[in-house]
């Protein structure tokens, strides 16, 4: 499970809490938002504030995207202390920036970064690396490189359909473009809207849903042909990509990917009852 806020950006917050007035001001923060400090942890610091804001963020799950939000309104609290516009501050944000955070220059709020991985999923799979992969990729690139980000959604549904087949013993077709797979590894699974299956994933309103989320397949490939996102060389600048455009791929991919890997694990869904 990968960290969601990097231990390179958690050392340079450690070492802006050498301006702040009391190390209790630290302790308030985190315990404010439910953290006890962890008392095994032992790290030599001449600094006071510095140690003890390691001991906090030490019992920080930073794979945990509950316990993030709540660090990060502890780092706000804290932040919200020193002098605005520093040197030291503008390279933190820019930290948390990269590690796929967003952080509002006016007021200082911090808004972690989206989860992107379906670990309950993922766990069922006997072979998740080629999705991993892409998850990593992704996580590394959405704010400093929109276009490899698309490349990579695009590759991520590529994936996870073929994990999908292979998992449930089908063939796959390396020659198949994206649509196609998309498409085959819907219909394996009973999600395509053609598909009929009893219950709500038969129903219209099902249907209607699944329609959308056929077209992100279909959406992302034709936005990375269109020399939008790597995999295929740009003819020219990509004007106007923005990491705006790289979040809107991802997460509509990780909507497709999760949809298919949680019906994958569901082993009350309509496709394992299907001869």
């Amino acid at each position: 499970m990968r960290d969601l806020i990097s231990r390179s950006t958690r050392g340079q917050f450690r070492r802006l809490m050498t301006d702040i007035s009391s190390y209790m001001r630290v302790a308030d923060a985190f315990q404010d938002e439910g953290f006890a400090p962890k008392p095994d942890y032992a790290r030599g610091d001449s600094d006071v504030r510095r140690a003890v804001t390691q001991h906090y963020l030490e019992a920080v799950d930073w794979t945990d995207p509950a316990h993030v939000g709540r660090a990060c309104r502890a780092f706000e609290r804290l932040l919200a202390e020193l002098a605005p516009g520093t040197a030291e501050l503008r390279r933190f944000h820019d930290s948390l920036r990269r590690d796929g955070c967003t952080v509002d220059p006016a007021t200082g709020w911090i808004t972690p970064p989206a989860d992107p991985t379906p670990l309950r999923s993922l766990a069922a799979l006997v072979d998740a690396s080629g999705i991993q992969e892409q998850l990593d990729r992704i996580q590394r690139t959405i704010i400093d490189d929109p276009a490899l980000a698309i490349g990579s959604a695009k590759e991520l549904i590529e994936s996870t359909a073929k994990a999908v087949l292979t998992e449930c013993g089908r063939h796959v077709n390396d020659k198949d473009d994206l649509p196609a797979l998309a498409r085959a590894a819907q219909e394996t699974l009973g999600l395509h809207p053609s598909s009929c299956s009893p219950g709500p994933d038969g129903s219209d309103a099902v249907r209607k849903i699944l329609g959308a989320v056929t077209t992100i397949a279909i959406g992302l490939g034709e936005l990375r042909n269109r020399g939008y996102g790597t995999g295929h060389g740009a003819a020219g600048p990509r004007v106007g990509l923005h990491p705006r455009h790289a979040h809107l791929a991802v997460n509509a991919a990780v909507t497709w990917c999760q949809l298919l890997l949680d019906t994958l694990a569901d082993p009350d869904a309509p496709w394992h009852k299907t001869p």
